[in-house]
Parts: C-alpha cells; structure tokens; sequence
C-alpha cells in the first residue's frame, strides 16, 4: 500500500515535460481544418482534436495543483483564461462586424448580429442548434462567417464546468489527496460513457442539432481527461508507441477523406479522432520514442506556426465566407483557396504577435485579479457596445422608413394593375432587410377552448385570431410556410369581415399525403400531422377551408400537390367547402436579394416557372380556385417589387407586407364564388 501511495504521489508532483509534438499536432490539426475547409468544402475532424487537446492540458494543470495542496482559486482561473481567449476573440468579431456592414447584403446582417452576441458570450453552439432545428430560421440557409465559434464556445462552456467538477471532488477529498486521481477517472469515465451514448442516441434522431450540442461533445473532453490522468500510469514498450504514433497521425489526416465529419458526427464516428489524437499523445509521452511521429510533430516548420493555431482558427473561416459573400462562388479553386489561406497565415501571425500572446504572456495581468478581469470587460464592452449601436440604429432607420411608408402609402399588388398606382424608385423598397424575420405572418394566440385540438401532434401548431371565439363564420388554414404566407390575404380578409381565423401550420408539411416530408420531424414528422389536421378539420366544421393546391418548384414543371386531391376530397364529402390557393413561384436566387441590390433586372419569364395553367384546374367543381398569379407575375413576368414593395423575402416566400395588399384582389374572387356571405 505505501509503495502505491509513494509512486502516486511522485507522479503527481513530477512537473510535466513541456510536449513540442502536440504543439506540432496543433498546427497539423488547423492545417487540416483550413486546407479542407478552403479547398474541399468538408469538415476535416480537426476541431475534434482541439477538444481533446484542451480537455488533457486542462484536467492535468487543475489535478497538478489539487494533489500538491495548492488552492485551485477558480475566480483567478477563469479571469486568467478568458483573458487569453476573449481578446484575440473580440478583434476577430469586431473585423467581421465590419466586412459585414461594407461587404454584406443588408438582409445578412442581422444573422451576423445574433451570431455575435453568441459568440461574444461563448453560446453559438446552442444559437447554431436551435437554427438547425428552426424551419424559419433565416440564418439556417446560408454560412455564417462566424459559424466556428461554435466549437470555442463548446470550449468556454467545459472550462466552466470541468474546473467545477475538479473542484468538488478536491473539496469532498480535501483530507485523502490520494484518492482525487482514481476517484476523478471513475468521475470522466462516467461523463463519457454517458455523453457518448447520448451523442450517438441525438446523432441518429436530430443530427443537425447533434453535432452542436454540447452534451454530445463533453465525452470527447471526458476522453481527454482521463488519458491526462491515467497517462503518467501506462508503461508501454518504445516500439509500440512508436506504431500507435503513427496509426494516429494516420487517422487524424484521413478522417475527413474517409468519414461525412458534417453529416454523421458527433456519435461514435467521432472516436476515430478522438482515439488517434489519444494514440499520438500516448506516444510523445515518457521517453523519446524513436522511430515515432514526436521528431516529426517537433520539427521547425510545424513548431513555427504552432504559436498562430487559434488566431488561424478564428480568422480563416470569416475570411473565406466573406470572400465567397462578394465573388458569389461556394467553392474557391486552388489560386483563390491559396489566396485565402495565405492570407488568414499572414493576418493570423499579425494577430497572435500583437493581441493574443502579450495579453497571454504578460506576467503584470496574473498579479492582480482585477487587471484579468478590466480585459475581459474591455473586450465585452468593445464587441457588445458596436454591435448594440450599429444594431440600434438600423432598428430606428427601420422603424422611420416604415412610417414614411405609411404615409406614401405603398401601392404593391395594385400597381400591377392600375397605371396610376406604380412604383417610384426615389422611395426605398420595403420591407427593409434588417425586419424580414418580421415578415412572417403569425394569426395570433394558441388555440383554445373549442378551438383547441385533442391531439398532441398538433398542440404546437394550432393558432387563432382574437374574433374566431365570438364569430359566426370561421376559416381554417392548412398547411406548410407558403399556406402561412399566402394566408395573408384570407386573415386580412377575415378581419375586415369578422371572420374568425384559425390555423394549423407546420414548415414543410402541406396538404398533399404523397408529397416528400421537408418538415423537421421533431416533434412529429408530416406524415404523422396531416392526418391529424384533416380529422381536426373534419370534427371543427368551420365555414371554409384555405389550403395551398399546387407547387411550383424552380428547375421543376408546376404541378398539383402529390394527394391533395385526396385531401380536398375529405373535406368536400365532410360538407366543407375548400378554397384552393395557387402556390406562388420559387425562384433559383434569392429574389430579395437581388431586389434591394437595385443593380439588375429580377424579373423571370411566368412561363419559365409556372405552367399555362393552374394544375388545381382539375380539381372537383366544387372547389374554390385562388389564383394570386396576375399580381405576382403581371404581364407575363414574375417580379421581386411591384409597387415599391418586395414581393419576396427570400427564394420563395411571399412577404406578409405584399400579400397584405391582396386583399382586395382576394375579396374579388371570393365575391365571384365564395362560401362566406
């Protein structure tokens, strides 16, 4: 027992032999994250390595001073490493602010607003999952230039947590120092076998949310922690380090090539990574191991860029959205990929030589906690007090563009049809694109009393209008975005006549059984809501049915949803009349965008897109047909303006401010042909 207990605390105490091979498996980890990212657009696995890296340093710095008797002082610790993060962090965030305000179409900016708060604050990697999972996340579509913070904040989140394990078993041990090593390997080997197994549970039903989850991740730091603590115990023969080495440089270099890193991590592929970052760190351990990867991972070249591996991280993926934000390409060839890789190596030297090592290295700061904690609230108010200004102050101009929108009273769908209600190109087009996400049409409150549907599956999705309660005559819209949006004019309508509205609504899912599930299936898939939302239907009995009948897709010919026929069928034979809406055009670009450029012409021939008929023609007679086609594509031409309004807010969805003004265009047809009296 004394033997043990000796040996333990020799290897406790023992200073660690500084390891050049894993500042040399550093740079080749952000060679590979750059390289793959720049030049063959997948995920290389590196950042995967970063966590465990992190996770080893951390656990064997903290577990050092706790075996020795030293206090952990977890205030000055935190201070102390935020300060050597935040600072490098806050230049590269406030760089991008200002690419996005001179380089970015207005409409990106305030994605890039929420991504900063988030990364700011070490919370991008939540922001990230709940955009995957967000059908009407806007953000979700398109790369955001600060995307990797994901990955940093995962970090800044285990920092918090790891030193707080660490400290509660060092507190409940205080008196048998022995026993925190043993008892801390029980502790991570807990942690990764449950996180693992999490990781590969969330990985196989919500992938998108998976891969930024942080519980999915922590098995990985868990990993990296126990190999710190149970490294200094393993006594392995030269020659066997040496082929582990090797096998591990191996897989680190070929996980991107070999595995779908985006698609599949981070479930159990994501040991192959992490198990060959633990091979190379096994091997550099201990004596030289001849014949090993160590000489090769502490030679010069990868030495002297190890000093520069977080700035690399944090400017190469901006540097590159941004490149691909003013040329249009989604792809950069071997001159421009080069182009961009030499220069984030460049302005990654200038900002680990100024910013990110003197703030790091100077003693003076460690002195006082205070000192640490004036940096980190510099870098805060920096970053938070810019982007809040630039934030607030396209929110008033928004707001004064609005109001004088009012007063000009816009003419949109009508000045497709009246040569005295046209646009004027002085006045700016609404609406503008920092308020899209505003666009989206909502009816009102969630549904209740005997509007409040019996099932779960549509609790969610159900909503009403402050009049249905009391009205006489009710309407019910079904269906996916475009149902919502093109809804626009029947709540208008609806309001205008004290019609009551209610709503089953779900991104994705529209009226057609047939059709492909393009909705996210959490909670419940498609094919599990329809049927639902046709017996709710069927049970409320309201005056009319509003639904979208057709889809146009671009690239594809217009066509009768696949089994809406079927469903309109239901409703009919249940007594309940059906107003069938053609869907509107979808486009291969973003209509907005091109709209608010102002600088070329996005109008698209109808016949390119739509068909010469409306395909919900063959629909039964008894069937409402609503056609908005003549005011979203007058004359022939389907337009992103018309009458100083944009028609759209992106690709393919209508904007609520257009199809507002619907609504007289609406109350024409249902005049001609209408159940409502």
């Amino acid at each position: 027992m004394t033997s043990v207990v000796a040996e333990r605390t020799e290897i406790d105490v023992a200073r660690p032999t500084y390891r050049n091979d894993i500042d040399g498996l550093r740079t080749l980890a952000i060679f590979l994250v750059v390289v793959y990212h720049v030049w063959l657009g997948r995920v290389s696995g590196g950042v995967d390595v970063f966590l465990m890296i992190s996770a080893y340093f951390l656990t064997d710095s903290l577990v050092r001073r706790v075996v020795t008797g030293r206090r952990l002082r977890l205030g000055a610790f935190w201070l102390r490493r935020f300060r050597r993060l935040l600072p490098a962090a806050a230049v590269t965030l406030l760089a991008v602010l200002g690419a996005a305000y001179l380089l970015y179409p207005p409409n990106h900016w305030p994605a890039i607003w929420g991504d900063t708060w988030a990364s700011l604050f070490y919370w991008q990697n939540w922001h990230l999952a709940l955009s995957s999972v967000d059908y009407y996340a806007r953000d979700a579509a398109s790369t955001s230039p600060l995307q990797h913070f994901w990955s940093l904040s995962v970090q800044g989140q285990v920092f918090i947590i790891w030193p707080i394990l660490i400290g509660l078993v060092a507190l409940v041990l205080a008196r048998a120092r022995r026993w925190v090593r043993p008892t801390l390997i029980v502790v991570f080997a807990g942690v990764f076998a449950w996180s693992l197994w999490f990781s590969i549970v969330e990985t196989r039903d919500a992938q998108a949310f998976a891969y930024f989850d942080t519980r999915t991740r922590l098995w990985e730091f868990a990993a990296g922690s126990l190999l710190a603590l149970i490294l200094p115990l393993l006594k392995l023969p030269v020659w066997f380090r040496a082929v582990l080495g090797w096998l591990g440089v191996v897989g680190v270099v070929s996980c991107g090539l070999v595995l779908d890193v985006r698609e599949g991590f981070p479930g159990y592929l994501a040991l192959w990574p992490v198990l060959s970052t633990a091979a190379i760190l096994i091997s550099g351990s201990g004596e030289v191991t001849k014949g090993g990867p160590a000489r090769l991972l502490s030679s010069k070249p990868l030495q002297f860029f190890s000093g520069d591996a977080y700035a690399l991280y944090l400017l190469h993926w901006p540097i590159l959205i941004t490149w691909m934000v003013v040329t249009g390409e989604d792809r950069a060839g071997l001159l421009s990929g080069g182009a961009i890789i030499l220069g984030s190596m460049v302005l990654a030297r200038l900002l680990a030589r100024w910013v990110e090592h003197p703030l790091q290295r100077a003693t003076w700061f460690d002195q006082r906690a205070w000192r640490s904690a004036m940096v980190i609230v510099l870098c805060l108010g920096l970053v938070g007090g810019s982007v809040a200004t630039w934030q607030g102050a396209e929110e008033r101009r928004a707001a004064e563009i609005m109001a004088s929108a009012e007063e000009a009273g816009y003419p949109g769908a009508a000045a497709a049809e009246s040569p005295l209600s046209t646009s004027d190109p002085s006045l700016p087009i609404i609406p503008v694109p920092t308020e899209l996400d505003a666009e989206w049409q909502s009816v009102g409150e969630s549904c209740s009393g005997r509007f409040a549907p019996g099932s779960e599956v549509l609790a969610a999705s159900c909503n009403q209008n402050a009049a249905a309660a009391e009205a006489e005559q009710t309407v019910l819209i079904i269906g996916d975005s475009h149902a919502q949006q093109l809804g626009v004019p029947m709540e208008s309508y609806a309001d205008e006549h004290g019609i009551g509205v209610v709503t089953l609504l779900k991104g994705g899912c529209t009226i057609g059984p047939d059709e492909q599930d393009r909705g996210p299936d959490n909670p419940y898939t498609c094919a599990e809501w329809l049927p639902e939302a046709i017996d709710y239907a069927v049970a409320l009995k309201p005056t009319a049915v509003y639904v979208v009948a057709t889809r146009s897709t671009a690239g594809e010919p217009e066509r009768l949803l696949e089994g809406a026929d079927q469903t309109i069928a239901t409703l009919l034979d249940a007594g309940i009349p059906v107003l069938a809406v053609r869907d509107n055009p979808r486009f291969d670009n973003d209509m907005y965008a091109c709209v608010i450029a102002r600088d070329a012409d996005c109008s698209v021939p109808r016949d390119r897109i739509l068909a010469p008929a409306n395909p919900a023609a063959v629909l039964d007679k008894r069937v409402t047909l609503i056609d908005y086609t003549p005011w979203l594509c007058p004359d022939g031409l389907c337009q992103g303006e018309i009458g100083n309004i944009a028609v759209y807010i992106d690709d393919n969805h209508v904007s609520h401010t257009f199809a507002n003004t619907l609504t007289p265009m609406l109350g024409r047809m249902l005049a001609a042909s209408g159940p409502f009296r």
